[in-house]
């Protein structure tokens, strides 16, 4: 979508257009957001989500750790997956 597609008067003052939105989230968001999960995933001692939640945020988690610097990524992952897997053993 590009910012005049955004503007519904058809106004833009930019000076390229036809440029696409960009979005880039804030970091800080993001690693709260993964805190959110571990954390409801660390109280549990069974499976806390069903299985199209749990497939979701198998999904999404490692997606959105590439907001974040790499190392910091793997160590988010490396938690979720170890979760993950002590919730399927339980």
């Amino acid at each position: 979508m590009s910012r005049t597609q955004l503007d519904m008067f058809g106004e833009t003052d930019d000076m390229f257009p036809d440029q696409p939105v960009v979005y880039r989230p804030d970091p800080d968001k993001v690693r709260r957001r993964l805190e959110r999960i571990l954390a409801e995933a660390r109280a549990a001692q069974s499976m806390p989500w069903d299985r199209s939640k749990k497939r979701l945020y198998q999904q999404i988690f490692p997606q959105m750790t590439n907001w974040l610097p790499e190392e910091e990524a793997a160590q988010y992952k490396f938690a979720f997956e170890e979760e993950i897997r002590r919730l399927e053993a339980a």
